[in-house]
């Protein structure tokens, strides 16, 4: 029997400048009966996020089942649909030995449903290597950044935090912070004597925020789960349940997470989470000042 599917080819690209920052994606569809061009943008993002929002915009166009031929160059995307998601499905997307959250289980979870609808073959293509539709999606991609750019407040506040803290148990943690605004860029950094490494965390996003100056709106990026997901995710149920947990119980460093939520709230902060490959140039920066500070030196 004939296949009677539309058969599509499609070429897709993102990124953000700076990493984490204004992003932008950008597709190339070519349909048996018309080539479609499409992109879009976020004010704040990552690399990844935008590879990943390419993919899932590309493939919402698609009404009918069809056949595809996926090309990106993206290694994350392509080895991320086809080798690793469903170990994390069946991990409940959890990653590694140490159950780590899937970064972007979000988009991840958009992808893979709007996946199941088509059959895809998911090609890697080298980026900036001459492919034809593979250079249109990146001008379309990074065209994008500049109209996501123009969307954030250019009086916001964009914060990069890094901790060192005890490995095991409690023991002394340092912090600290790169704050740009406006191209001027500010240090800031913290120790705690003795704490826990997701005590440290709350307490170094909390410091951070009480040391800047002004009402400014505050973007925050953080490579720490807990962080992350307690402060976008699970503050809102704590706070309707009287910060307690399912169980009943007191929600664990409550009064921390209470103060964070408060000071959050009052300035409008805006989480932005990062992996590994998304890390922006300044969380490297700041590996010195962070260790400096927990060994209780001015960096």
């Amino acid at each position: 029997m004939t296949d009677k599917r539309p058969h599509v080819t499609i070429y897709t690209d993102g990124g953000a400048d700076p990493n984490p920052g204004p992003g932008g994606w950008g597709v190339v569809l070519i349909h048996p009966k018309k080539t479609l061009e499409l992109s879009g943008g976020e004010a704040q993002t990552t690399n990844n996020r935008m590879e990943l929002t390419a993919v899932i915009e590309a493939l919402s166009v698609l009404k009918t089942p069809c056949v595809v031929d996926l090309h990106t160059d993206s290694q994350y995307v392509q080895r991320g649909i086809t080798e690793w998601i469903d170990k994390w499905i069946a991990s409940d997307w959890r990653r590694g030995k140490r159950g780590e959250p899937v970064l972007n289980e979000d988009l991840w979870r958009r992808l893979h449903k709007l996946a199941q609808a088509h059959e895809i073959n998911w090609h890697w293509v080298k980026g900036h290597a001459g492919d034809e539709y593979n250079e249109r999606a990146d001008r379309l991609a990074s065209a994008a950044i500049p109209r996501a750019e123009r969307q954030i407040d250019p009086d916001a506040v964009r914060v990069i935090l890094r901790i060192a803290g005890p490995k095991h148990g409690r023991g002394a943690g340092g912090w600290a912070a790169a704050a740009a605004r406006a191209g001027d860029v500010q240090t800031l950094h913290g120790r705690h004597p003795d704490i826990t490494a997701n005590q440290l965390v709350i307490y170094a996003a909390l410091e951070a925020l009480k040391q800047l100056p002004g009402d400014a709106p505050v973007y925050v990026y953080t490579n720490n789960s807990y962080l992350h997901d307690g402060v976008t995710r699970w503050v809102d149920g704590w706070r309707r349940s009287g910060w307690t947990t399912k169980t009943g119980e007191p929600v664990k460093f409550r009064e921390m997470w209470q103060a964070l939520d408060q000071i959050c709230r009052a300035r409008g902060v805006m989480w932005v989470r990062f992996g590994d490959s998304d890390a922006p140039p300044e969380f490297d920066a700041l590996r010195d000042a962070v260790e400096q500070a927990r060994a209780g030196n001015s960096p």
